[in-house]
């Protein structure tokens, strides 16, 4: 049999890495900034008789951030946040800063004017409507069925 001479250093010194290990793991602010560079707005997408409703949440932008480029069946969306605040309470500073950007392409349901689009920018909601082409509005398919 062999000793083993004990030594209670050692044993602290793996406590306290295994306990950073477990606070990092649980830290939820740990891919933060990973997370915040490569946001991802959500976006809904509608039809209409006359057009394609696109809203995208873009919160905390500005409309000059936001670039948009539309063609007949997809929209681009690329743009780039840069959030600051900064307090003083009781003689304490505290400073939070997000940015992040994003690019999104969105396929469209339907071929749209490109040369008409409305786009308008109101409390962080981004509303794009895209007017469908003329012979995309009434166009009528007829589908034979098979025996």
């Amino acid at each position: 049999m062999t000793l083993v001479r004990w030594n209670p250093t050692r044993d602290i010194d793996s406590l306290h890495r295994e306990m950073n290990r477990l606070f990092d793991a649980l830290n939820p602010t740990r891919f933060a900034s990973e997370i915040e560079l490569n946001f991802g707005p959500p976006a809904e997408l509608h039809e209409t008789d006359e057009a394609v409703i696109l809203k995208l949440e873009v919160p905390g932008m500005n409309p000059e951030d936001i670039d948009i480029d539309v063609t007949r069946d997809a929209v681009s969306i690329r743009g780039e946040r840069k959030q600051e605040s900064k307090t003083e309470e009781n003689g304490t500073i505290r400073s939070e800063f997000r940015y992040g950007h994003f690019s999104r392409v969105i396929s469209l349901p339907t071929h749209v004017d490109n040369g008409k689009v409305e786009a308008q920018y109101r409390d962080g909601l981004l509303t794009l409507t895209l007017p469908k082409v003329e012979e995309e509005k009434h166009k009528s398919v007829k589908v034979k069925v098979e025996r």
